[in-house]
């Protein structure tokens, strides 16, 4: 279905849900295609186009509370650009810019500004939400709250967002860019959580694991920084902060990064630094991306694996993770980094471990489509089958982020006991189950708790 208006998109879900159970139909909504294990797919259904909305034009609220208006299908990166003619920019961002607001509203939307902000389902207004029933229905914290907290990180299983008001403020001009390396993990993580525990620190903080000969750094570093350290076989990690500022700051920012970076335990003389322009670091992953189709590697599949991890159990996770299931592998890249989730919404249907400081670990390898050597698809999904039944039987307290599985009793695994809340939102709001098959968490027809 390729919608022209949300009106599309009622018409065609109500006429689904008036088939009641003399049929097997379901619907998926499908931004800009980045779901994994194919999420965003439908075998015998209807998929529906979320890109194709020609109705909601980006509105642009400036003043104290600024905010924009935009469709469930718009990009991140025509927001960004967008907002920054007016001065403004969102809060918090993915690394990756080309991705449907809807898309990553159904998740979270986790980023470097996460330890600040929050995910971006903690800077939206107000949502626009097509139900599994057809209903158009406008929700927020103080309207149809029950809805609005569901959609938030629901994996679209309540609703279709179709329009989103996501909070801004001033956009800076410039960004200086940092990296710093680390031959010892529990250092890198004590600087990562103490940077991110400050109340003046840096606008960005993430990190990142070269294993083996990992070509992390040499592809995505900042520009006009020196060449990188190999590991040589070793594991080095890497810190990546980066201070925002406008040019009649410099000084200023130059005297802050001088005296933060100073409090840190990182390897003298592997500091990598430079400025650059505020959209360019929020687009760094794209234009890297555009190398490599340059090199002919974009033809390659992506069997990424995320998962978020408790602050108590990180350093056991990476020992075996980083020092024996990843070892003599160039698996990369992978990022690592801390965030406090005291300040997050917690009614949304994101799952996350049970404590206020957690990591993100994501292994965001690729695989060439014609390799079936270590590189390839099979070997990598074996690996992360590894990682994810360590987890488990250590009992490290993980969930995954992006979470995939095939059963609905490992979907109530995942949720724990936050199900009996989504099984009941989604027979409210869902009830014959139409909506995002792909997920794998409830069958066609009356939803059963």
């Amino acid at each position: 279905l390729l919608p022209k208006t949300v009106s599309d998109i009622s018409t065609t879900i109500k006429y689904v849900f008036g088939l009641a159970n003399n049929s097997e139909l379901t619907i998926t909504a499908r931004g800009h295609g980045h779901s994994l294990q194919g999420q965003s797919q439908n075998n015998g259904g209807i998929v529906i186009s979320m890109e194709a909305l020609e109705e909601q034009k980006m509105y642009i609220q400036t003043g104290d509370l600024p905010y924009v208006d935009v469709s469930g299908g718009e990009l991140w990166i025509n927001i960004l650009h967008e907002t920054v003619k007016q001065g403004l920019t969102p809060k918090s961002w993915t690394d990756y810019l080309y991705l449907s607001v809807g898309g990553t509203l159904s998740n979270a939307g986790i980023g470097g500004q996460a330890f600040k902000y929050g995910p971006q389902i903690n800077n939206v207004y107000q949502l626009e939400v097509v139900t599994g029933k057809g209903d158009i229905v406008n929700c927020s914290e103080k309207e149809n709250a029950d809805l609005f907290h569901g959609v938030l990180g629901g994996l679209g299983q309540l609703g279709i967002i179709t329009k989103a008001r996501i909070s801004l403020e001033p956009a800076p001009k410039l960004v200086k860019w940092i990296r710093v390396l680390y031959s010892n993990f529990k250092l890198c993580t004590k600087d990562q959580e103490q940077l991110i525990s400050l109340n003046n620190t840096f606008d960005y903080i993430q990190g990142f694991v070269m294993t083996g000969l990992s070509s992390t750094l040499s592809r995505t570093k900042p520009l006009q920084a020196g060449p990188p350290s190999r590991s040589e076989g070793k594991i080095l990690y890497c810190l990546e902060v980066a201070k925002y500022f406008n040019p009649e700051d410099a000084n200023t920012t130059n005297q802050f990064t001088e005296n933060i970076l100073s409090s840190l335990n990182y390897i003298p003389h592997t500091i990598f630094l430079t400025d650059v322009p505020y959209v360019d670091f929020l687009d760094r992953v794209h234009l890297s991306d555009l190398k490599l189709k340059e090199k002919d590697l974009a033809n390659v599949t992506q069997p990424w694996l995320t998962v978020l991890v408790p602050k108590s159990n990180i350093q056991s996770f990476a020992k075996e993770v980083f020092g024996n299931i990843l070892a003599n592998t160039s698996y990369n890249p992978i990022l690592i980094y801390p965030f406090n989730q005291s300040s997050w919404k917690h009614n949304t249907s994101m799952v996350t471990p049970a404590e206020d400081i957690i990591y993100l670990a994501a292994f965001l390898t690729s695989a060439p489509s014609s390799s079936s050597g270590p590189d390839g698809l099979d070997n990598i999904l074996t690996i992360n089958k590894r990682i994810l039944d360590f987890c488990e039987t250590a009992n490290l307290g993980v969930k995954q982020y992006l979470p995939f599985y095939e059963t609905q009793d490992e979907w109530r695994a995942h949720f724990g006991d936050r199900w009996e809340v989504f099984a009941q939102r989604k027979s409210t709001f869902d009830p014959l189950s139409i909506l995002a098959p792909g997920q794998r968490i409830f069958s066609r027809g009356p939803v059963s708790s």
